[in-house]
Order: C-alpha cells, then structure tokens, then sequence
C-alpha cells in the first residue's frame, strides 16, 4: 500500500486506488483503521498496520475527506469523573465530523469520539487565559465512564460547530421523554447502583423493574450488562443443607 498526498494506492490483489475526498468515513478498531468510501455503492477496506503508519493513514484521510472540518483547539478528555484530567491541555488542530464520530487532529495527538458515545452537547463558557471563552462541551462516554471534551474556534464558527453536532448526534437522543419512575431508575443505575438495591430504594419487586429495564433498552438508552439468575433449591440441594446444618449442630 502506497500513502499519497491525495489518494491511497492499493496494489494487486486489490489493485485499488482510494481518492481522500471520496472518503465519508473512519473508524479505529486496535491495530486496524476502517475506511468507507464512495457513495453508490459504498465500498469499506480495513487496512491493519504498525500505530506510526495508522497514524499517518488517518492525518492525511482526516484532513481531506468528504467530512464537516474546521481548525479549531481542542481539549479532550478534560474532565474524567467529574476530576480534571492531569496535564490535559489545549491542542491546536483541527476538528472533522464523520459518519460515525467526531475526530480531533493535532500534530502530536489523535482523538475519535465515536457518535453513539456522545451523552450531551453544550454550548458553555470556561476559563482560559484568566477570559471567560465560549466553548463547545461534549460529554461521552470511555469505558462506559462518562468524560468532557471542549472545542474551541471563533464565535461565529463555534455556534454553526454546535449546530452540525446537535444534528449529527441527534439519532442518539431518546425518541420519547421518560417517565418519572424510569427516569428515577436510570438515574440510579448512573450512581452504580445494582438491581436489588434499586428494588429495595424503590420499593418496588423484581419483575417490575426488569419491566422498566426491557423499556430502557428498547429505547436504546441501556444495554445489558449481565442477566441475573434467581435459584431455588432442588431436593437434594435441601438435604445437603439439612444434613449440613445437623453436623454443625452435633
């Protein structure tokens, strides 16, 4: 595989050659990127290589793809746990927005913030240089831990930025409002708060809240994490228990 300044050349078998602006979309998975390209079909190639020819491959795509892109600062993770992240600071680069992430480019780091990662998205200020500055907040989601990022550019791009973003993620958002009982439930699973403590804050049986669980995740807000198992004793389970409890008593 040859690395251009405007293309990637594949050669035989594949024999392709694979123009940066027809790319509409990049993905990270380990040691390989995944590159979606075209329109009519879309055509995907995965290409696994050592992190410094990736990181390479992915500069040149990012900048030159068939993406939203703008240079722009940009800060992430900053916050992890509602703690700042130590020796975070801003990085000038630029920002893309792909089919299915958010990508920030500098000349010594690379970001992806998967789309369906993506928790919320503000338009708020921060200090920066003892100034109060209009930021772009994205919380999401690494390792199922919830982290901030802020972007930052000039005001008048910072809002179309904001604008693009809500519409790019706005397939992640709950289709409907949840009711007061689901809502309290997910918000204690946010706490980390296991079934049986639910059960017992609430009040409420077994079977009521894996009825609140099944809605959760048919609106897509949960995913399951591990499916619990109630037991009972078979008869030779209860003799092995009697008999246990007669020799300690003997």
């Amino acid at each position: 595989m040859g690395i251009a300044e405007d293309r990637i050349v594949i050669g035989d078998p594949v024999a392709r050659d694979i123009p940066y602006k027809s790319v509409v979309d990049l993905e990270q998975k380990k040691n390989q990127v995944i590159i979606t390209a075209g329109s009519s079909p879309e055509e995907v190639y995965r290409i696994a290589s050592v992190e410094k020819v990736l990181q390479v491959l992915k500069k040149f795509i990012i900048m030159s793809c068939n993406a939203y892109r703008l240079n722009a600062y940009f800060m992430s993770p900053a916050i992890r746990g509602g703690v700042l992240v130590k020796d975070a600071q801003w990085e000038k680069g630029a920002i893309a927005v792909v089919k299915t992430g958010i990508w920030f480019v500098s000349q010594t780091n690379q970001v992806c913030i998967p789309l369906d990662e993506v928790a919320s998205i503000d338009l708020t200020s921060r200090e920066i240089q003892e100034k109060d500055l209009n930021v772009v907040k994205i919380d999401h989601l690494i390792d199922n831990e919830v982290v901030t990022s802020f972007v930052l550019c000039p005001l008048t791009t910072l809002q179309v930025l904001y604008n693009f973003l809500k519409e790019a993620t706005q397939d992640s958002e709950p289709a409907e409002a949840l009711d007061p009982v689901t809502s309290q439930v997910a918000m204690l699973v946010y706490s980390g708060m296991d079934s049986h403590a639910i059960e017992n804050m609430l009040q409420i049986s077994q079977k009521e809240l894996d009825a609140i669980y099944e809605k959760l995740l048919a609106m897509g807000v949960a995913e399951v994490l591990c499916i619990r198992k109630e037991i009972q004793l078979t008869a030779k389970g209860v003799r092995y228990i009697s008999d246990s409890v007669k020799s300690s008593t003997n």
